[in-house]
C-alpha cells in the first residue's frame, strides 16, 4: 500500500469518527448507556417545547455558568423529570414556580422531583442552574466538548462540538434525539472584545461594560447537538441567495485576518445551495438563515450555524478522499457539513443506531454536488473511488436504546448503497423526486430507518427490504459468482441475506444487459468471454 493511500485511509478513519471520535467497537453497555440512549419513563411523559439557554463563557478560566429554562407540555401525569448533564459540569439548583426542587443524581442523568401536580396538556417550565469547567475537546470534532484555543493574534478562539458525545457535555437538556425543541433562545455573555455566533438570527446585543451579551433566536426545531457557541475575533460578510423559497440570507463569520481568503473560498456556499436545493428541495431553515462560521477545528453541521475549519483548502484539508481528483473540485467541509442541513438537521434520526440517515445521505450528497456541476460520470468516479475507505467490519446500523452508532461505514458504504439504489430505480427524475420527497414528507421531523426504507420502497414501487437488510444490517458484500463455458454463462449470488435478488446491469461485448441473479444458479447462452459487471453497482464479482 503506497504512502498516499495510507494517509487518505487514515484521514477517512478520522472523518468517520465524526462527532464521537471514537465511533467505538463497544459491545457491552451499562445503565448509563440505557439512561442516555432510551426513552425512559422520566422522559416519555413530557414534550419539549422551548429552551432559553442563558450562559456566561469565561475563556481565561475555561468556565461556563448559567441556566436553561425548559418549557414543556405534559403528555401524561408523572412527577419525575430526567435532565441530562455530564460531569464535571454540575447542577447547582432546579426551580419550578419559585420552589427549589430535590434532584436525585445518577451519573449523567439527574432526576428532578417535581412538587406541583403535572396534569395532561399543562404547559409548564423548570429552570436548571448549572456551572463548571466543561470537558475540553481533545480532538474536536471527533472527541468533542469545548475547544479553548487562541488565534494567530493571541485572542481567544472558542467553540463547541458534541455530536455523539451529547450536548449535555456542556449544557443541561433532554439529551435524546427523539424529541427536538420547537424553538430556542441562546443568550451568551463573553468578553467584550470578542463576538459570539450561535444558531438562528441575532435578536439583540447588550453592552455590559467589559462584557457583551448576544441573543440568538432559533425559530425552527433543532436537535441538541446542533446547538453551538462560537466565540472569536470575527468579522462578517454576507449575501442574499435567491432560492426556491425566496431570498435566503447567507452570512459568513471568519477571523479578521482571514477575510479575503474566506471571500474567495466561500464561493462554494451558494454553489452548494443551488445544487442541494435542486436535489433535496428548499433549504429547510429560511427563517433562521444560513451561516458559515470559522472555528478552531475541522467543522460540524450545527443547524443554520455550520462550522468551518478546513484551512481554506479544496478537498479534505487539501486532499481528495476519493483518490480520483474530483474531490479537489470543492471544499469538502462546506459541501459535506452544509449537506447535513437536509440530512441531520431537517431529517433527524430518533436513535443513534440510525446515524447512517445523517451520514450516508450526506456522504452521498458530495457526489450529487459533482453530478450537478460536472455530470454523472464525474459523480460516479467520486463515489466509487470512496469504496477504498469501506471496511465492512460491522453493520451500518448500531444497537438501539443505548446511544450506540453503527459502523463508520455509514459514510461511504451508505453513499455507495444509495448510488446503487439510483441504478435500480432506473429513473433519475424519480430518484430526485424521492430525495426531495424525503425532505418534504419528514420536514423537521425525527425518524427511524424503517420510515426511510418504507418511504423509498413505496415511491420506487419496489420491495427493497432485502436490499436494505443486505447493506445496512449485514457486513457482507454480495458477490456474483459466474462461469463462462461452452457458450453458456452461469451465475448466482453468494454472501447474501435471505431473499436478496437485486438485478444488475452487465456489459457483454461492451453492450449493456440486465441480469437477475439470486442464490440459485441461472444460465443463459453467450458467444463471448467479454463480460463484466457495471461499476455503478456495489457488489463484487468472481469468475470461477
Amino acid at each position: 500500500m503506497n504512502k498516499t493511500l495510507i494517509t487518505l485511509l487514515g484521514l477517512v478513519l478520522c472523518l468517520s469518527c465524526n462527532g464521537q471520535g471514537l465511533l467505538s467497537n463497544k459491545q457491552s453497555f451499562t445503565r448509563q448507556d440505557t439512561l442516555r440512549g432510551s426513552i425512559t419513563p422520566e422522559r416519555a411523559w413530557w414534550d419539549l417545547i422551548y429552551y432559553h439557554l442563558d450562559i456566561e463563557v469565561k475563556p481565561n478560566e475555561k468556565f461556563i455558568s448559567g441556566k436553561n429554562t425548559v418549557h414543556y407540555k405534559v403528555l401524561k401525569p408523572y412527577q419525575v423529570m430526567q435532565i441530562d448533564l455530564q460531569a464535571p459540569m454540575e447542577i447547582t439548583k432546579v426551580v419550578q414556580n419559585e420552589k427549589e426542587l430535590k434532584v436525585i443524581h445518577e451519573g449523567n442523568a439527574h432526576f428532578v422531583q417535581l412538587q406541583d401536580e403535572q396534569s395532561i396538556d399543562d404547559l409548564n417550565t423548570i429552570t436548571v442552574y448549572y456551572q463548571g469547567n466543561p470537558k475540553e475537546a481533545i480532538r474536536a470534532p471527533w472527541d468533542g466538548g469545548f475547544s479553548w484555543k487562541k488565534d494567530e493574534n493571541g485572542k481567544d478562539f472558542v467553540a463547541t462540538s458534541c455530536q455523539g458525545l451529547g450536548a449535555s457535555v456542556w449544557w443541561p437538556n433532554k439529551d435524546h434525539m427523539y424529541d427536538e425543541v420547537d424553538s430556542m433562545l441562546i443568550s451568551v455573555t463573553n468578553p467584550k472584545d470578542l463576538t459570539n455566533v450561535s444558531n438562528g438570527r441575532l435578536r439583540k446585543l447588550e453592552d455590559l461594560g467589559d462584557k457583551v451579551k448576544s441573543h440568538w433566536f432559533v425559530s425552527n426545531p433543532i436537535n441538541n447537538y446542533g446547538v453551538n457557541v462560537n466565540i472569536g475575533d470575527y468579522v462578517n460578510f454576507s449575501e442574499v441567495y435567491e432560492g426556491e423559497n425566496g431570498p435566503l440570507d447567507m452570512d459568513y463569520y471568519v477571523l479578521s485576518y482571514n477575510l479575503e481568503k474566506a471571500k474567495a473560498q466561500f464561493k462554494d456556499a451558494p454553489k452548494m445551495m443551488e445544487a442541494f436545493e435542486y436535489w433535496f428541495g428548499p433549504y429547510p431553515f429560511y427563517e433562521d438563515s444560513f451561516k458559515l462560521v470559522e472555528v478552531p477545528y475541522l467543522g460540524m453541521e450545527h443547524q443554520s450555524s455550520v462550522t468551518y475549519g478546513n484551512q481554506y483548502k479544496k478537498g479534505y484539508l487539501g486532499r481528495d478522499l476519493s483518490g480520483t481528483g474530483w474531490g479537489l473540485k470543492f471544499d469538502f467541509i462546506i459541501i459535506h457539513e452544509a449537506g447535513h442541513e437536509w440530512f441531520a438537521n431537517n431529517i433527524t434520526y430518533k436513535d443513534a443506531a440510525d446515524m447512517w440517515i445523517h451520514e450516508g445521505f450526506t456522504a452521498y450528497s458530495e457526489n450529487l454536488f459533482l453530478d450537478y456541476y460536472y455530470g454523472k460520470e464525474a459523480s460516479a468516479d467520486y463515489v466509487i473511488g470512496t469504496r477504498a475507505n469501506i471496511r465492512n467490519d460491522k453493520p451500518i446500523i448500531g444497537q438501539y436504546n443505548v446511544n450506540n452508532e453503527g459502523s463508520r461505514d455509514m459514510y461511504y458504504k451508505g453513499a455507495n448503497m444509495l448510488h446503487t439504489l439510483r441504478q435500480l430505480i432506473e429513473d433519475d427524475e424519480l430518484w430526485r423526486e424521492i430525495l426531495r420527497g424525503l425532505n418534504s414528507a419528514f420536514y423537521h421531523q425525527t425518524v427511524t430507518t424503517a420510515q426511510i426504507e418504507n418511504y423509498i420502497s413505496t415511491k420506487a414501487k419496489k420491495d427493497l427490504s432485502a436490499f436494505f437488510n443486505q447493506y445496512l444490517r449485514d457486513t457482507r458484500i454480495p458477490t456474483l459468482e459466474y462461469n463462462i463455458e461452452n457458450n453458456q454463462l452461469k451465475y448466482r449470488y453468494v454472501d447474501i441475506v435471505k431473499g436478496f435478488d437485486m438485478p444488475i446491469e452487465v456489459l457483454i461485448d461492451g453492450k449493456g444487459q440486465w441480469l437477475f441473479p439470486s442464490s440459485e444458479w441461472k444460465a443463459m447462452p453467450i458467444n463471448t468471454t467479454d463480460f463484466k459487471v457495471d461499476r455503478d453497482y456495489y457488489i463484487y464479482s468472481k469468475k470461477l
